[in-house]
């Protein structure tokens, strides 16, 4: 249970483009070089992200990707479950049964209750940040960040 590489690079890229300032947009190429990342991988992120309506991108000399809509509008959580889903999925128990077609905690197990509680906070966090929140730098976002968990952690209690 982790977040891939491709969540990861799609953040980043996705970040970038939105940090931008030029009125055409960032190229595959600018994007790799920035992120220091291959241009097939960049491409390949690119067009998820686009097909997943977060960039648009334009053609010829002057082309490049760029948001569809401001950053304040595009919510971390629906990026991330357009770039590879979720930590916890419902089916993980039945994917993960061991040697058995059935996992011998299948009816009783607190350790799923682990995982959907750490769902859950992720969730909270995650539909509750914007690309907006992660534009600034570290320390800015921290305080945003934290202040999300807390909501999240004082709405489950």
């Amino acid at each position: 249970m982790k977040f891939s590489a491709q969540e990861e690079f799609g953040l980043r890229c996705l970040l970038r483009i939105a940090q931008s300032n030029s009125t055409n947009g960032l190229t595959i190429p600018e994007i790799a070089n920035a992120e220091k990342i291959s241009q097939a991988n960049a491409a390949k992120i690119l067009r998820i992200l686009r097909i997943g309506g977060f960039i648009d991108s334009s053609r010829g000399q002057a082309g490049g990707y760029k948001l569809t809509r401001s950053p304040n509008e595009i919510i971390v959580a629906d990026v991330l479950a357009e770039l590879g889903g979720r930590l916890f999925e419902s089916s993980f128990c039945h994917d993960h049964a061991g040697v058995e077609s059935i996992c011998t905690n299948s009816i009783d197990c607190s350790i799923r209750s682990l995982w959907r509680a750490v769902q859950s906070v992720v969730d909270g966090v995650l539909k509750k940040t914007t690309l907006k929140d992660l534009i600034g730098n570290e320390t800015q976002a921290n305080l945003i960040l934290n202040s999300f968990v807390e909501e999240t952690l004082e709405k489950q209690n």
